[in-house]
């Protein structure tokens, strides 16, 4: 085997042990889709729970304490969460949801508190201008999520102390349609006047209407922790399977190229031993004329 071909050889090998990587990074991503899309199928209740004990804690007394709108009490303060990831190979994941926080977040004189989920995101933050408060790593699965967003309310609570924060602000990719992923910015806090309006005189589902014990205002904040919680869980689970939608994608892309490049080198390898076959043929070829 000549020199050529024993380069081809260990080419070909060395991209057969490539595809079998991405073939498994493939697999390890399909399978996180899973279980993080049904994390948040599984949420869809309790956050149906959360929205009627909300519902029914803004009936009567309970509706007075509605959070007042942003922009009456000095001056206003931001906080900002934005989810990306800790891992690359998965696209403009990161610059994209980071392009949007920037462009929603920068040019404006108000205090803000950002934090990123994922330390690549928090570079791209960092690239933009933006002045990141702290990081937080991306959990490695769905048993990790709770506790992420758990660490996320109370590092601001920390943050904030006794400070009233008028802004709260969410940024998360989440799946798209034709798409791997597509970015999305949501204001969490202050709560939507129209929305809550709509939510305390929506009809009751059934016909025995709830009674709020204790002190309404009290319930009322209380469920909307509990609505923080349970919107920041989605966003983050949302994110972790746009990651590895977008990782799918990429490895999709790469086991094409890397099947390309197999068949182009395996056809080189092919064409230098059938020439070396065809050479040694016309070598015996020629030394058998020679001796008649």
């Amino acid at each position: 085997m000549t020199a050529g071909m024993l380069a081809l050889r260990h080419q070909i090998e060395s991209a057969r042990d490539l595809q079998s990587v991405v073939q498994t990074m493939k697999a390890l991503s399909a399978s996180s889709i899973g279980q993080f899309e049904e994390s948040v199928r599984a949420l869809e209740d309790y956050h149906r729970t959360v929205t009627l004990g909300l519902a029914a804690a803004l009936r009567g007394k309970a509706g007075e304490a509605v959070p007042a709108p942003a922009g009456n009490r000095g001056e206003r303060v931001r906080v900002a969460i934005v989810f990306g990831s800790d891992q690359g190979l998965a696209g403009q994941f990161n610059e994209r949801i980071a392009a949007v926080a920037g462009r929603r977040l920068g040019g404006e004189g108000d205090t803000l508190h950002l934090w990123a989920v994922g330390e690549r995101v928090e570079a791209r933050l960092l690239d933009l201008g933006l002045a990141v408060q702290g990081r937080f790593d991306v959990p490695a699965g769905v048993h990790g999520v709770g506790e992420l967003v758990g660490r996320l309310l109370l590092a601001n609570e920390d943050q904030l102390g006794d400070t009233e924060a008028t802004e709260l602000h969410l940024f998360h990719n989440r799946p798209g349609g034709d798409a791997p992923f597509e970015p999305t910015h949501r204001r969490l806090l202050p709560l939507d006047r129209d929305w809550l309006v709509s939510l305390r005189d929506q009809p009751w589902p059934t016909n025995n209407l709830p009674e709020v014990m204790g002190e309404g205002g009290d319930t009322l904040r209380a469920l909307l922790r509990e609505y923080l919680f349970v919107t920041l869980f989605r966003a983050c689970a949302e994110s972790l399977a746009s990651e590895n939608a977008a990782r799918l994608a990429a490895m999709q892309r790469a086991d094409r190229n890397i099947e390309d490049m197999l068949e182009r080198l395996e056809t080189r390898f092919h064409h230098q031993r059938q020439s070396g076959i065809d050479a040694e043929l016309f070598d015996l070829i020629a030394s058998f004329e020679a001796l008649g």
